[in-house]
Order: structure tokens, then C-alpha cells, then sequence
């Protein structure tokens, strides 16, 4: 029985300040946590025996929120990594989870628009001890590159190559045989001190064994920086949402496009064009809520202009008339306008913050 192994540990030091104060695979697209999606993603293809890696620092807050795994149908083991010493290093403390299983690591702050099953089929119908998962980039040196024959075999890996033998990136989800372990347990630590996964594939290759590749066509998000994150929440409401209207609108209101509105949440004199996901028990009054926004669930909005933005659980964001684009605001964080206004306006503002523009 295949198993799974789902990284959620580092220190999200992209998505600062934003992850100073939580895990940064638990930031919301749509209003779900990444983590979710590839949680969801495994399970759809027949997997419920899951591992995830939590590191100290966040741990806690990955249990609490995700559990034991009855939302996704799974079950869930929960795999402390003391420090942050490499992916390869994450699957030598699962050993004990795995055993002697195949299985699929996930990074678990990627989102991927792939369906699982063909990558499985692959796996298992050719026998292979590793199956890589590649997507064509733009700027191949800022990622782990591999080089392929015309049969997708893997020939070689190559991380942050500066001269990249392809455009072809290793996108953050593997099938691995047991053999993985005996890999692992050959190479030594890079120059960063870690225990790469990159050159634990290539043991492989060097001993010959069946390393293929498979090459996503759809689309791969790494959601560890701002921009990204943003990116990925406009594709998820763009593939994902649907019209659905539980809490109140009143009358002067105006409400186009796809727009997800949660129960308890109040629209006041205001219009939302969609796409849009609004969550539950939220406010919003006099605001202009324009396409790709995400509000979590408990916020408030007041005499407020704002478009492609995430807000975070119990965001308040009050008369801010100039347009807010492009903004990523955390939880419980606070912004207010004075009374004379800037120009223009872009926001990163992590959990807990008060802001207030003079």
C-alpha cells in the first residue's frame, strides 16, 4: 500500500512577516490553507495513510488546525524534524512511518494542477525506484534542473545549475520505491549542511536504477513568497469557485460574477465583482470588493476600495478609498486611514499588526 509524506516545516522566511507567527504552508488560497489542497490532492488519489513533517516551531499550529485527518478522509501522522536539515533528511525521520511502502513526498507549500492517479500509474506500470515530476520555467537556474533523454529518463540533477542542461524544474512532489532510504543513507550533506533529495535521486541514477520523469503540463505554484501566493489564490478562484450566497446582501448592494459569500457574513452598500471568496461571520459596509480577492472569515471592511488581495481571519481594514491591489494582510491585522491620504498604497502586513496611514 502506497503511503504519503507531506513536508510542512521550515520557517516560511519568504512570507515574513507574515509567518514570524505561523506556519506558512497554513496561509490561506481561497480561504483554505495551502497544506489542504495537497492533502486533498493524495487523497483523491486513493492514499490515506499520511505522514507530515512539522517542525518545532510550528508544529503545533499545523495539528491544531489540520487534525487527525477525518475532514480528508485519512489518517494522519504527525513527524517532528528537529531542525530544518534538507527534504532528504524529512524522509530518513519518516523511515519509521514508511517502513517499507512506496510512497509520495509533497511539498506541502506547493500547489499543483495535476491529477495524482496518472503519476501513480506511471510509477507502478514501469517499475521505477523514483518518479520526478518536471514543469517547463522561464528561469530554470533558480531551480533544481534535471536532464532527460527523449524517453523522460532521468540522466542527471543538477541544483541551481548556473549553464541549466534544460528548462526543466523539479516541481515539489515525488513517487519513491523503499530504495530511496538505502540512498539516502549514502550521501553526505552539501555545502548548506543539508541532505538534498536531489542527490539522493542521483545515487540512483548512478546505480542504475529506473529513475523517469513525467512532465507536468498543467500548472505549479510554490507559494513561498507574496507574489506567488497572490498568483495562486487568482487561479484557484478562477478554476475552483462557484456562486454560492449564504449570508445577508442588502438591497443597494451589487453582486457579479462568481462570488462565494460564508453564513453569518453581512453586505452593506457595497459591490463585490467577482471572482470573489468571502468567508464566514465578516462585514463589510460601503466597500468595493473588485476580482481575485480572498477575506477570511470574521474580518471587516469599511469605506474600503480593494482587489486582487488575501485577507487573513479577523482583518479589519477601514477607509481606505484609494484603491489596495496586490496585498497580502494577516490575521487580525489592522488598517485605517488618516485623513490625509498618500497616492498610492501596497501592503505586506503580518499577524497581529496596526497600521494607520498619516
Amino acid at each position: 500500500m502506497m503511503k504519503a509524506l507531506i513536508l510542512s516545516g521550515g520557517k516560511g522566511t519568504r512570507l515574513r512577516p507574515l509567518t514570524y507567527t505561523g506556519a506558512k504552508q497554513l496561509v490561506p488560497v481561497a480561504n483554505k490553507p495551502i497544506l489542504w489542497y495537497g492533502i486533498e490532492s493524495i487523497v483523491a488519489a486513493g492514499i490515506t495513510e499520511i505522514g507530515i513533517i512539522i517542525s518545532p516551531e510550528t508544529g503545533r499550529e499545523v495539528r491544531a488546525k489540520t487534525g487527525d485527518g477525518d475532514r480528508f478522509g485519512a489518517k494522519i501522522t504527525y513527524i517532528l524534524q528537529d531542525r530544518p536539515l534538507g527534504l532528504a533528511h524529512a524522509v530518513k525521520v519518516a523511515q519509521p512511518f514508511l517502513e517499507d511502502a512506496s510512497f509520495v513526498m509533497y511539498l506541502g507549500d506547493n500547489l499543483v494542477q495535476s491529477d495524482l492517479d496518472l503519476f501513480i500509474d506511471k510509477f507502478y506500470s514501469k517499475h521505477l525506484d523514483a518518479l520526478t515530476l518536471l514543469r517547463e520555467v522561464e528561469n530554470p537556474s533558480a531551480f533544481g534542473v534535471a536532464k532527460v533523454d527523449e524517453h523522460g529518463k532521468v540522466l542527471q540533477l543538477i541544483e541551481k545549475p548556473k549553464v541549466p542542461p534544460s528548462n526543466l524544474a523539479l516541481v515539489g512532489v515525488y513517487l519513491f520505491s523503499p530504495s530511496i532510504h538505502e540512498a539516502i543513507a549514502n550521501i553526505q550533506p552539501s555545502a548548506r549542511g543539508e541532505l538534498e533529495i536531489t542527490d539522493a535521486i542521483q545515487y540512483l541514477i548512478d546505480g542504475q536504477k529506473n529513475v523517469e520523469s513525467f512532465k507536468l503540463e498543467g500548472w505549479w505554484l510554490d507559494t513561498g513568497k507574496k507574489d506567488d501566493l497572490l498568483a495562486a489564490n487568482q487561479i484557484i478562484l478562477d478554476s475552483c469557485l462557484d456562486l454560492t450566497i449564504k449570508g445577508e446582501i442588502d438591497a443597494p448592494s451589487k453582486i457579479s460574477g462568481r462570488v462565494h459569500i460564508g453564513a453569518g457574513s453581512r453586505i452593506i452598500n457595497s459591490t463585490i465583482r467577482g471572482p470573489v471568496n468571502i468567508g464566514n461571520d465578516c462585514h463589510i459596509e460601503n466597500c468595493f470588493i473588485g476580482p481575485y480577492t480572498s477575506i477570511a472569515d470574521e474580518t471587516t471592511l469599511i469605506d474600503t476600495d480593494i482587489e486582487h488581495s488575501v485577507l487573513l481571519k479577523g482583518a479589519k481594514v477601514i477607509g481606505i478609498h484609494q484603491r489596495v491591489v496586490d496585498s497580502l494582510i494577516g490575521e487580525r491585522a489592522q488598517v485605517r486611514l488618516a485623513p490625509q491620504r498618500p497616492k498610492a498604497l501596497r501592503f505586506m502586513i503580518g499577524d497581529d499588526s496596526q497600521i494607520e496611514l498619516t
